[in-house]
């Protein structure tokens, strides 16, 4: 714990989502953002981030190994290729390495559903934007009825999907996947994940089919409304868009809008995988400081 009693926070990447999550932590009360860290020093992101005042790097993992006062919370917004690797540099220290590529190498973590699971270190990972969007409404539904088939469809704006995503869209699916059957103990699982080159770009959609037993209108709807109410006291752009139950099947969509300043509207995707990496953060923030304070008491 550094000044003011927050944790100082490192982000690894310096892409749409790096900048974004270093402009979310410069916001927050909880958290002090020490370095974002690139490859690349021509990159756009790291020229942003100095802008905002932020101490930049193009030494990637090593200037986070590296630097003088050791960082608490460590964010991964670079690939899942790479994030074995920092995972493996950075296990090494009382460090909360928290992963925005679809890895699978950490402790999965959907915050509506298990963020108080938060290690005090350690590595955990955000699974994808996808199944932050869907594992929040699946969940709800799974704990009040029997399925026995869940199908996940994402469609993002090609604008909004880098370079390192597109080089882990096996990665993600997989993740995704792994996530639904884990947060609701379903095994019938298919993810499927679209990246359209519309113009004007695609608002961010998750569209989810269940089919199963004993599924009723009233019931499901009931649990969908009060999951999107939890992911939008943090992501706040987060709404249904449709639920329709009918023949032993329901259909459950949801569309993100960025409210970050910098992203555009309809990059929701990064949005709030970004927002739920931050909420975790500031959890193990608020625990980390009342367990300072009663050690000190």
């Amino acid at each position: 714990m550094k000044r003011q009693g927050r944790p100082t926070v490192a982000v690894l990447g310096a892409g749409l989502i790096g900048v974004d999550l270093a402009a979310k932590i410069m916001r927050s009360d909880l958290l002090d953002c020490g370095l974002v860290a690139g490859r690349d020093q021509r990159t756009p992101g790291l020229r942003q981030a100095a802008d905002l005042g932020i101490a930049t790097s193009a030494d990637g993992v090593r200037s986070v190994l590296e630097a003088e006062t050791p960082f608490d919370i460590v964010f991964d917004a670079t690939n899942a290729m790479a994030h074995a690797e920092h995972a493996e540099l950075l296990g090494r220290s009382r460090i909360l390495l928290v992963d925005l590529t679809p890895s699978r190498v950490g402790r999965m973590i959907v915050p509506s559903v298990n963020g108080t699971d938060v290690p005090e270190h350690g590595d955990v990972n955000m699974v994808s934007c996808g199944g932050q969007a869907a594992v929040p409404i699946l969940h709800a539904i799974t704990r009040l009825h029997r399925v026995d088939h869940v199908e996940v469809v994402t469609t993002a704006a090609g604008l909004s999907v880098g370079r390192s995503t597109r080089l882990n869209l096996d990665e993600y699916v997989d993740t995704t996947q792994e996530a639904v059957r884990t947060f609701t103990g379903v095994k019938g699982v298919k993810a499927i994940l679209n990246v359209s080159p519309a113009r004007p770009p695609a608002t961010f959609r998750v569209a989810m089919t269940l089919i199963g037993d004993g599924l009723d209108a009233g019931s499901v709807r009931d649990a969908v409304d009060g999951a999107a109410a939890d992911v939008q006291a943090f992501a706040a752009g987060f709404a249904v868009s449709a639920c329709v139950v009918a023949d032993g099947r329901a259909f459950v969509a949801v569309e993100v809008n960025s409210r970050g300043d910098r992203l555009p509207a309809y990059a929701g995707n990064l949005d709030i995988i970004n927002s739920a990496a931050i909420k975790v953060a500031e959890r193990h923030a608020a625990q980390a400081f009342t367990l300072a304070e009663e050690k000190t008491a």
